[in-house]
């Protein structure tokens, strides 16, 4: 299980923004997953999909290592910000646009 770990710590700190979702960034497998990744681009936010679908070893640890039993996982510079529900609060707030300008340096 380390193994698998130590694979999701390295995609989260490979990336500034990192998304672990059912499916792909450009073929969503799930209504949750298709919103999260509207609401990227809709901030134009570059980011590194990870479909839990075809990595059943990123979808059973995760929840444990990140403390968030559900998919999609939303990661901006290493911290987690939540799942769909959250990313659509903070983009209606504000918030989320903040955090990704100042994830990406603009």
């Amino acid at each position: 299980m380390s193994d698998v770990l130590e694979r999701i710590k390295t995609e989260i700190e490979s990336h500034k923004i990192v998304l672990f979702m059912k499916g792909e960034a450009d073929a969503p497998m799930c209504g949750f997953s298709a919103a999260t990744v509207q609401v990227l681009k809709s901030l134009d936010a570059p980011f590194r999909a990870v479909n839990v679908l075809t990595n059943p070893d990123v979808r059973q640890a995760l929840p444990g290592y990140s403390q968030w039993p559900t998919f999609p996982q939303l990661f901006v510079n290493g911290q987690l910000i939540g799942g769909c529900d959250i990313v659509h609060e903070l983009r209606d707030s504000g918030e989320l646009k903040k955090i990704i300008d100042s994830a990406l340096g603009r």
